[in-house]
This record gives C-alpha cells, structure tokens and sequence, in this order.
C-alpha cells in the first residue's frame, strides 16, 4: 500500500495523475533500465565487443515481465542498488548470452539513464499540459477583454482592468515556461555513461564510441564527458517544475479569492457534488485551486532537495544521489496533477460579468478618482484637480452619493463640464488604459509560432 497520497487509488486522483504515475512507476523505471541493457548490447554488437547472437538474445530477454520482483527486492536490500540484481535477472533470461549483458557499464550508467528517459516522458506530458493550459487562459482572455471588474492591489480596489487582462496576465508565464522546457530539454536529455570512475577504462579505445552509439540508439544527446556526478540537469528539471508550480498557484488564489461569497466574481467549473461540504449543502468550495496550493507548496519543497543533492562526492556519492528519488518522480507527479487541475478550471472557468460590475460599482464611482483628475488636470492644471477629486470623494463618502454627483455640486466643476461629460469621466470603462493592446501583444506571444 502506498504511503504517499499522492500515490494511492483514491486520493491519488487528487494530487496527481495515472499518466504520469505510470511514466515514473517502479516496474516502468526497471523497463526502462532494461531498455538502456538492450540499447547497450545493440551498440555493443554493432562495434565488435559482443557477439551479435548475444546481443540479438539479450535484446528479446529485456522485458520486465523476465523479472522476478521478490529477487530484485533481495538483491536491492541486500547489495543497496537494483542493477545487481536485473543484470543477474536479465541474464538468467538470456541463457548462455547473458554472459554479455551489462559490458563495460556500471550501476549509475543505467540508472542514470533510465531516470534521463523517465524525464523525457515525464517533461512531453508536462509540455502537453502547458500547451493547454496556455491555449484555455488566451481564450479567455479574448472572450473577456471587455469585461470590466475591479483591478486590486493590497486585497482593496484599485483601478478598473478587464478580466481579460487578469487571464492575460495569468497566460504570461506559460510562454516563458514553454521557451524555458525548450531550452532546458537538450540539457537534461543526454546520456549517461561513464563506467565504474568516470574513464570507461575498461572499454579500452571504445569507450566513446559505445557512449555516442548509446546516446544515439536512445534518441538522447551525447555529453562532453560522463555527468554521473553533475547533477545540475535534474536539479534544473526540478526547479522548473517549482516554477510551473508558483505561476499554477497565483492562478488558484486569484480563484480562490475572487471565488468568495463576498465578492462571487468567478467560480470553478460546475459538476455535481464537486467542491461539496459533508454538512453545508449550498457549498461549492474552490477544491480544485486548493489541491493545486497543495501540490505547488509540496513541489517547491522538493526543489532544495534536488538543489542539495547536488554536493555529490568525488566521483560517485555517498547519500545525495539516493535522495533523488525521493523528489524527482515526486515532483513531475505533483505538478502534472496541478496542471490539469488548472487547465480543468480555464478551460470551463465560471464567470459572473453582473457581478463583477456590481463590485465594480460599490465605490460610487471612487475607484476612478485618479481617472477624473487626470481628466479635470488639462482644465484645472493638475494641483487644483487633486485638490477638486480629493474634496468630491469625501463628499460622497460623508453623504453616501456617488463620484459623479459629488463633483456635480462642485462648481469648479460643473461650470466646465456638464452631467454627461462628468458621467464619461467616472464610467470604469473610459479608463482602461492600454488593457486591449496589452491583451493583444499576449495574445500574439502566445500563438504557437510557425517554423
């Protein structure tokens, strides 16, 4: 039985996903060990070191269902790595061939490379999720640019903005993280292999030769030299995911604050009993946005201890590798669960544009105070408008009347303007600034770009 929620059949639906489970399951990781064993014979046999019938043989005997789980489990009590034990496994499965099996190579070289080749799976899910996520907040950015609520700083009102914008805002990172997996891909997906030291001593001449014909047949990059002890690559892997977490739970506040009875501005999408309370029949809680807070609090936990790991010992570590694999799968499950939780909410995000115009309206107008002195400053010069904006917004509030009927009274005002004019000062509307360009120029950064 798991021990880790994330990990369980019933509340692993919260915190992660079965994809990426299954990309970073055990029996997948001892597949994908057995790949890079089959990889390595192929190239082997290619070059001369092995006999081609061996490898041929070695090659059909790497499948997981060859291994036994009780000897893998003793042998890895026992010797405290898996390697020992499917080699023997593997080779038990290939007969008299089995003598070839893991030539030259060394424990880390396979495990090293199949956690290269989980990651690889791992970051296309993740890809595919930000490519959606990003796709659902521009359409709503484009269905909102005009939907105009209340901007806030300091959880109180500030100026007007459109919903459109927030969405647009929110879309920002997601093309930066989609440059940045881009670019961080060629640096995390190479191959690992470097033998017992780092040297492949004992592929003689061939050493190279194997480690570029390995990194070819796995569809991976070649390394100047063995990284089993340069662990900025996975570091940099995780780091990013803590990245992808942050701008995932900006997103889920927002939701969760502008989802409050108080303000009921958005709501997450509506399925029956979703977000429901044991006790209160009318609550509809913001549960997706809270297990994304959940999830990005615990990934960027993670994200020090792939940092750490990386003070690794001379030229093979005693402690810190270990511990990657208690962060790294971790990590890519936690933050794939939160991403389609995100994109579960842009995609079918409620939103309440009435109610965002009745919070909008709460002020009487006072949330455009900066917009009518900007507008009075031409006529007025811009001391004397402050001064006019400032007195008319204390009168409304002692009098309880909007912005609008405040500078009505006054007649340095309404000697310049009439009713109408004042009534387009004071409309949220009127000062949105550069909202539409803005949504436009994200809107554009965020099309997938053509070849």
């Amino acid at each position: 039985m798991p021990t880790n929620p994330a990990d369980g059949p019933v509340l692993g639906t919260l915190y992660g996903s079965d994809a990426m489970r299954a990309v970073f399951d055990e029996q997948t990781y001892f597949q994908r060990m057995l790949d890079v064993e089959a990889a390595l014979a192929r190239v082997q046999a290619r070059l001369g070191i092995i006999p081609p019938a061996a490898a041929e043989t070695i090659v059909a005997a790497a499948q997981a269902a060859n291994l036994r789980t009780e000897v893998l489990a003793a042998s890895a009590r026992n010797v405290g790595y898996p390697v020992v034990g499917l080699v023997a496994e593997l080779s038990r499965a290939a007969g008299e061939a089995g003598a070839w099996t893991h030539w030259g190579a060394t424990t880390q070289d396979i495990m090293d490379t199949a956690t290269v080749l989980q990651v690889r799976d791992g970051l296309a899910l993740i890809d595919a999720e930000l490519q959606a996520v990003l796709a659902a907040l521009a359409g709503q950015a484009e269905t909102h640019r005009h939907t105009v609520m209340a901007g806030r700083t300091h959880l109180q009102q500030a100026l007007p903005i459109t919903f459109g914008l927030k969405c647009a805002t929110w879309a920002l990172p997601f093309i930066s993280h989609r440059q940045r997996l881009a670019q961080l891909r060629p640096r995390i997906e190479q191959v690992e292999f470097g033998g017992a030291a780092g040297t492949l001593a004992s592929l003689g001449e061939q050493g190279i030769a194997v480690m570029e014909g390995l990194a070819t047949e796995l569809g991976l990059a070649i390394p100047p030299a063995p990284w089993h002890v340069c662990r900025d690559a996975l570091a940099e892997a995780t780091a990013f995911l803590g990245l992808v977490c942050g701008s995932l739970a900006k997103i889920a506040t927002d939701i969760i604050l502008l989802a409050q009875t108080e303000v009921g501005e958005v709501a997450e999408p509506y399925v029956a009993g979703r977000g429901a309370s044991s006790t209160m029949p009318q609550k509809r809680n913001p549960i997706a946005s809270e297990y994304i807070l959940a999830a990005a609090r615990s990934v960027q936990g993670l994200v020090p201890v792939m940092l750490g790991a990386m003070a690794q010992d001379h030229e093979r570590a005693t402690g810190p590798w270990q511990a990657e694999a208690l962060a790294l799968p971790q990590a890519f499950v936690l933050t794939h669960g939160a991403l389609l939780h995100t994109r579960a909410i842009a995609e079918g995000l409620v939103v309440d544009a009435k109610r965002m115009r009745r919070n909008l309206d709460l002020t009487n107008g006072l949330i455009v105070a900066e917009a009518v002195m900007m507008g009075l400053a031409p006529v007025l010069g811009r001391a004397e408008a402050h001064h006019v904006v400032k007195h008319a917004c204390d009168v409304a509030l002692t009098d309880g009347i909007g912005l609008a009927e405040a500078l009505e009274r006054d007649p340095a005002v309404s000697q310049r303007l009439d009713r109408p004019a004042i009534e387009r000062l004071t409309d949220p509307a009127g000062y949105l600034g550069s909202t539409q360009a803005f949504i436009d120029r994200v809107l554009a950064a965020a099309r997938p770009q053509r070849p």
